[in-house]
């Protein structure tokens, strides 16, 4: 799902951040140089991660936040909100479970991923996994941690701009595979309140851009927290989620992420299921 904003090394990654990282050479923004370009992205990237909470942000491990998710249908209209509980390890765990019955639930881990509903528990839809995966590489906590560190990351400054009545500037990422990665943060706080990525895929070559708000942001545990989460996808609305609260490095457990810890919360609930299903119980002792 992406929900959440990584560990001891990230003091030292910012360290290395600041220090390849230069102040742009005073002058017109519109005719930087290209090494003038990417430093000034670079200071408002810094700029960023400070203003989220600095180290205190930089070294968040695990994250186990609840809330209210919204279900849209494929003119992205709503279709209503459900309670959930979301816990993450960046870049590659992660677990949603609905509340308050704890019966529904997605695990992904790395490039494998598990599902448990009425049926009980099965393999996630290679197609869930694949989206997963590249939701990974497109998620703003992984990119402020972890890939503005890649090699042949190419960085630009794209100049200000006036989004939802306020001056931000706009900061271009270019990856290897290239997906352009556009980020708005805010000229006032420093904070980012919009992403905007363009992939195109390989096979049809048709470009397609996804688009993720962020808002009402609240202070925890020395983070700043996005408590408002939008998403479209070509234009159509995909996702929302309002947080009630996310703790922060609390220990998650590795086994809150396997198919085991799945078939273990399914011999739970299985007989719940079956006592509102009187017909499949008949037809299970058959």
């Amino acid at each position: 799902m992406r929900i959440s904003p990584r560990p001891v090394l990230a003091a030292t990654l910012l360290a290395a951040f600041f220090w390849h990282a230069p102040q742009a050479v005073a002058q017109d923004d519109q005719f930087l140089m290209p090494d003038q370009s990417a430093a000034k992205a670079k200071q408002i990237l810094n700029q960023a991660i400070e203003a989220l909470g600095g180290s205190a942000y930089l070294n968040v491990h695990d994250s186990t936040c609840t809330g209210r998710v919204g279900s849209f249908d494929h003119s992205g209209e709503l279709t209503g909100f459900e309670h959930f509980i979301d816990y993450e390890v960046p870049p590659g765990k992660e677990r949603q479970e609905n509340l308050p019955k704890r019966n529904i639930i997605q695990v992904y881990n790395g490039n494998k991923g598990w599902d448990l509903d009425r049926g009980g528990v099965s393999e996630a839809p290679q197609s869930d996994i694949v989206d997963f995966v590249e939701g990974s590489k497109k998620d703003l906590f992984n990119i402020l941690h972890l890939r503005i560190h890649e090699p042949g990351m190419v960085f630009r400054y794209s100049g200000t701009d006036v989004v939802d009545l306020r001056e931000v500037d706009w900061v271009e990422l270019v990856d290897s595979d290239n997906r352009t990665i556009r980020i708005a943060i805010l000229q006032s706080s420093h904070l980012p309140i919009r992403k905007i990525v363009d992939t195109r895929d390989p096979k049809t070559r048709m470009k397609s851009e996804e688009i993720e708000y962020y808002s009402n942001y609240h202070p925890l545990d020395g983070i700043q927290t996005a408590f408002q989460l939008t998403r479209e996808r070509n234009g159509i609305k995909i996702f929302q989620a309002f947080f009630d609260t996310c703790n922060y490095n609390t220990n998650l457990s590795d086994s809150l992420f396997t198919k085991e810890s799945l078939e273990d919360r399914w011999a739970h609930v299985k007989d719940k299921y079956k006592d509102k299903n009187p017909k499949k119980n008949d037809k299970d002792s058959n």
